[in-house]
Order: C-alpha cells, then sequence, then structure tokens
C-alpha cells in the first residue's frame, strides 16, 4: 500500500488564498455563450433569455471573476460591435475559430449575466489588431461616469451606472504565431507599456496583466516573460500563464502528474519576475494571472473538430466540447493543489472554460444542463478553501513516470481559516493501482475533528458524464478518515482526488 505522512501547522502559511483564485472563462467560441449561457427559446430561459439552470450550477461553481471576450476571439474583436441596439449589431467573421460571431450578447448583456452570477466582470482588450486608442475608447466607455461621448453613449444604451471594470487583460496569447496580430517579445512590450500607461492616465485604479507565455513549452518561454517585463514591469500588476493538459499515447502515469509540469510553470515565471524586479531595483512585486488552465484534447481539435473552408463559417457550432473522465478531474483537482500552493503568487486564475467548451458544465439545446466530472473539484475546492494556503511539508512515496521522472504518488495542499477556525485539506492519490494511507499531523491545531470528506474516484477511471448518463461520476463520503491523538488517517481510492473538511 503507498503511504504519505503530511503535517497541518498555521505557522507553515503560504499566503492568502485570494477569491479570484477561482475565477473562469467565457470566450465568444463555439456554444459556450450561444446555447450554452444564452439560449432564449429553452424552457429554463428567463427574461433575458439566459438559462436559469446554467445560472443555478455557475452558482454552485462558485466562480468569482470570469475573464471575457477571449480567448484568441478577442484578437480580432472590435468592441463597438457588440454593443448599441442588437438589431443594428453587425454579423462577423471570427477568424480564430472559423465561425460567425453575431454580437447578440455583448458587454451590456453579459454584466447582465455576471450579476445574475454574482461574478466580476475580468475584461480583455485587442492588442492583436488593435491598439492603444481601441483600449482606451473601450475603458471610458466602461468605467467613465458620465459627461464624455463615450460614457454617454453608454447610458443612452441603457445603462448609466458604469460598469467599473477593475482587471484588464493586455491582449491574448501575443507570443502565439497563431495569434491575430501575433508579435515579438520586444514589439509587444512596447505596445503593452504603452497601452498600460495611457490606461492608468484614464483611470489609475485599474489592475492590468500583460500576456506571458502561452505555454511553458513555447520555445521562446522565459526569454518571453523577461523581455515583455523589461517592458511593461513598473505599468502591469500581474503576467499572465496559460497550461492546458491531456492524456498522450496512452501514458495515463504521466498525465496524472501534470500538476507537477504546472508547478515548475509557476515557479519558472516567478524566478524570471524577480530577476527583472531586482535588474529594475524595484519595490513591487509582479504576481501570476493564471488565467487558462484546464485539461484539454488539444489533439483532438486539430485532428478532428477544426472548421476549414472559405464559405463554412457556421454560427455556434460545437466546438473543443470534451466529455471528461474521472483520471481528468483527478488531474484536474490536482491543478488547482497546485494553484493553492503558489497561493503568495498566483493570486488570480481562470478556468477554461465555464460552458460546453472545454467546460465543467455541458448543455443540451432545448434540453437539460449537467455537471462533467470536473466540475466537483472545483465546487468543493472554491466552498473550502478560505484564509492562507499551508505548506504541508509532504512526505510520500514515489513512481516513475516517462515525462516528468520520479514524482510523489500523493500531493496535498490545506488550507486554514483563523476566522472560522476551519482547515480544508486537498489530497490526490496518482497510483493507478493501489490505494494511498495518509497519515496527517494536527498536533499544531488545538483540537479537530473531522466534519466531512468526500473522494472521487471511480472502478473505471475513464468513466464519465454525459446527456445519456449525466450522474454517472460524482463524489462519495470517505468514511475512512479518523482523528486519534491529533492525527487524522484517510484511505485515498487508486486515481482519486479528495478533500477533507476539519473543524
Amino acid at each position: 500500500m503507498v503511504s504519505a505522512r503530511l503535517t497541518i501547522d498555521p505557522q507553515f502559511a503560504v499566503g492568502a488564498v485570494n477569491p479570484r483564485l477561482f475565477g473562469s472563462f467565457v470566450e465568444h467560441l463555439g456554444r459556450c455563450v450561444y446555447d450554452g449561457i444564452y439560449e432564449p427559446g429553452h424552457p429554463s430561459a428567463d427574461a433575458d433569455g439566459f438559462r436559469t439552470d446554467v445560472i443555478e450550477l455557475v452558482k454552485e461553481l462558485g466562480v468569482s471573476t470570469i475573464r471575457y471576450p477571449g480567448g484568441n476571439f478577442v484578437s480580432g474583436f472590435r468592441w463597438e460591435d457588440s454593443v448599441g441596439p442588437k438589431e443594428q449589431r453587425p454579423h462577423r467573421l471570427d477568424l480564430a475559430w472559423h465561425s460567425t460571431e453575431t454580437n447578440e450578447i455583448g458587454m451590456h448583456e453579459f454584466s447582465t449575466w455576471l450579476e445574475k452570477v454574482g461574478s466580476e466582470l475580468m475584461l480583455a482588450v485587442n492588442l492583436g489588431t488593435r491598439g492603444t486608442l481601441e483600449a482606451l475608447d473601450l475603458l471610458e466607455y466602461s468605467n467613465i461616469r458620465s459627461g464624455t461621448e463615450l460614457s454617454d453613449r453608454r447610458a443612452a444604451h441603457g445603462r448609466v451606472e458604469p460598469f467599473g471594470v477593475k482587471m484588464w487583460c493586455l491582449g491574448n496569447e501575443m507570443d502565439g504565431p497563431w495569434q491575430l496580430g501575433h508579435r515579438s517579445a520586444d514589439d509587444y512590450g512596447k505596445i503593452a507599456s504603452q497601452t498600460a500607461k495611457a490606461m492608468r492616465q484614464l483611470d489609475p485604479s485599474v489592475e492590468l496583466v500583460v500576456c506571458g507565455s502561452s505555454s511553458a513549452h513555447m520555445p521562446t518561454f522565459g526569454e518571453w516573460e523577461r523581455v515583455v517585463l523589461t517592458h511593461a514591469y513598473e505599468d502591469v500588476d500581474y503576467i499572465s500563464c496559460h497550461a492546458y493538459y491531456e492524456e498522450k499515447n496512452g501514458d495515463l502515469d504521466s498525465f496524472l502528474a501534470s500538476a507537477t509540469d504546472m508547478d515548475h510553470f509557476i515557479e519558472s515565471v516567478v524566478a524570471t519576475a524577480d530577476h527583472v524586479k531586482a535588474v529594475n531595483g524595484s519595490a513591487k512585486t509582479i504576481n501570476i494571472s493564471f488565467d487558462e488552465w484546464n485539461v484539454w484534447y488539444l489533439e483532438r481539435f486539430h485532428n478532428v473538430d477544426k472548421i476549414e473552408g472559405l464559405d463554412n463559417w457556421p454560427k455556434a457550432p460545437r466546438l473543443l466540447e470534451d466529455t471528461y473522465s474521472v483520471a481528468d478531474a483527478v488531474v484536474f483537482g490536482n491543478l488547482l493543489i497546485s494553484l493553492l500552493k503558489h497561493a503568495d503568487r498566483v493570486t488570480s486564475a481562470s478556468l477554461a472554460q465555464l460552458v460546453n467548451v472545454i467546460a465543467p458544465i455541458m448543455t443540451e439545446p432545448g434540453g437539460p444542463a449537467w455537471k462533467q466530472t470536473t466540475f466537483f473539484p472545483f465546487a468543493l475546492t472554491s466552498k473550502l478553501a478560505k484564509g492562507v494556503a499551508l505548506d504541508v511539508r509532504l512526505d510520500a512515496d514515489k513512481y516513475s513516470t516517462d515525462a516528468y521522472g520520479a514524482v510523489p504518488l500523493i500531493d496535498a495542499v490545506a488550507t486554514y481559516d483563523a476566522d472560522a477556525a476551519a482547515t480544508s485539506v486537498f489530497l490526490v492519490n496518482r497510483s493507478r493501482t493501489e490505494e494511498a494511507t495518509v497519515t496527517i499531523d494536527l498536533t499544531a491545531l488545538d483540537s479537530a475533528i473531522v466534519l466531512d470528506a468526500q473522494t472521487l474516484s471511480d472502478a473505471d477511471v475513464y468513466a464519465k458524464n454525459t446527456l445519456n448518463d449525466p450522474n454517472r461520476v460524482g463524489l462519495h463520503p470517505n468514511k475512512s478518515a479518523v482523528v486519534r491523538d491529533g492525527v487524522v488517517e484517510i484511505t485515498l481510492p487508486p486515481v482519486s482526488w479528495t478533500a477533507l473538511n476539519l473543524g
């Protein structure tokens, strides 16, 4: 049997858990918006055309900040298309996803939806095919109360009060050759710095995210961050990270260890940012906005789903609709553990995406909405992870992987909420065949009892929730958890994710 030991001590604080760590991402891509959050003809649709069954699931998921409207989509987006009377909005070709955008849902409608789900808007500006002036125009339209052409135009469109958007992304994945307006690090760093300075002249309170690498495996990774931050370090608050993981060639062992790659990615970006800080002699610290992360079977998109053809520009096509397994959900839960382990520097994150497109929530037009396997780790972690993240000083058996070498079979993180006197522990067992006994030392806490323990696992690691079987996979109580003399012992099934709630 696999074994591991860890220690819970409030003195081992990593950093405060920022609620923005549990953000998500809505892009005008596939059926995320249309037939996802918005379907006027659906039986559950409200007066604004939004599916109320989806609204309830988003609330249950516990999403804080939502990044919008892209993604690759934003690099060809004209924000003016998405405001004003719907019947006057133009249809446009979206080159990023080879689709037609109707602009039926825009800034005002999406903000209305955000109010319904209780989430904060994180807005991206187009620095691919547009630039500083257009970013300033959007900021004026969004955040100036009145007295200018653009703020008065917003009021005429039905929104007297400003949107008050705080977080802004300065473009998207500008390191990627696939991106409209792709630039070198030097060129992008210059326009990002220029745009950031201009936006702060208009609204000094904005929080700005500069584009980091779209993957730790990009050939420019590391050098991209250094060059961009050399230009923009004093002008921005965050640098972004993007990472997606998938099981390749049947190598489940390596896939289950994907979070080790995320750990290295984060730590490398932190080191690079801190290098620029030292070179600049700066007093400020740049944090990370990990504003795209998920399990995504990208190879399937390139081989099966990709849309092509000069006269083929469908509206809201079925794109990137991955169906997630138990193994996918365990890796997904482990990625959340990695984000929490770096809570001192990762203070914002966005699960990509929210509905239908590589998403924890799926819908059928005219039919039901249901939870994917990945829904459960996110919803429970966002509910329980409060206060500060703790370094648990983990000691665990290891196993060998082709991609990452020797990796611990158990990964874990804990959070401690002093005000509520509550502790939560999140664990994964990466072993494909063996249960794991985990011993958790709680002696640094005055006292503790197990309030609840929930595990996601299944005898079939590839079991999934589908339209025809939407409740195949879910959480189940883990009744093995016991406390004796200040020590918790819990048994974890093979290929499993567990959340332990202590009071």
